[in-house]
């Protein structure tokens, strides 16, 4: 079975629920299957190791599971409008697969939650996507057919699905976030299907 590798990196939970929201979109597809998986936060201590499998959630990532998917949905918070160091980190470490073309024509899509709503939700999605286009993703949205993109009071972009956390991080993701999360999720699922 094809599998969607939903990636993420999350701090607080928000982008983890966000991540879980996109996986039951994409296996509500039938033939398509989801592949959770976390990045190891980045140690400003050089020599700190941590060990090579969580002690909860999602397994860490490998480029085996980059490199096997049939598409993409990469979730970050947002650090100063650009994603989170951790998640930066594992994508420099994809150049043997941007070098070997093995990425191209693959459908990607991208998330991402904030403290503040105007706290550069669209700019890390943005800035997530030049990676993806450089490794040679096709690169897909939530088009305005969602209806909720046009009532959201939260979080929700045509960029791909954000999630305003607020300043404690405890805001509860909207129920509009939540479709589009699962909205966003099925429409990687059906484009990856047509093209595999």
């Amino acid at each position: 079975m094809a599998y969607i590798l939903v990636l993420y990196y999350s701090r607080y939970g928000s982008v983890k629920q966000m991540a879980q929201l996109i996986a039951r979109g994409v296996e509500s597809v039938p033939g398509m299957e989801a592949r959770i998986r976390t990045v190891p936060p980045v140690s400003p201590t050089t020599e700190a190791v941590d060990p090579a499998v969580p002690e909860s959630g999602a397994p860490y990532v490998t480029l085996e599971d980059l490199k096997d998917c049939a598409g993409l949905a990469l979730g970050s918070p947002t650090r100063f409008g650009n994603m989170a160091a951790p998640m930066k980190y594992f994508i420099d470490t994809a150049s043997s697969l941007w070098l070997s073309g093995q990425l191209v024509n693959k459908p990607a899509t991208v998330f991402s939650s904030t403290s503040s709503l105007h706290g550069g939700q669209e700019t890390t999605l943005l800035s997530m996507m030049l990676p993806l286009f450089h490794l040679g993703f096709i690169l897909l949205g939530l088009p305005y057919t969602e209806n909720d993109l046009n009532t959201t009071q939260s979080g929700g972009t045509p960029y791909g699905a954000t999630h305003h956390a607020g300043m404690s991080g405890k805001n509860p993701i909207t129920d509009e976030e939540q479709r589009l999360c699962f909205a966003l999720g099925k429409r990687l699922a059906e484009v990856a299907r047509k093209l595999v």
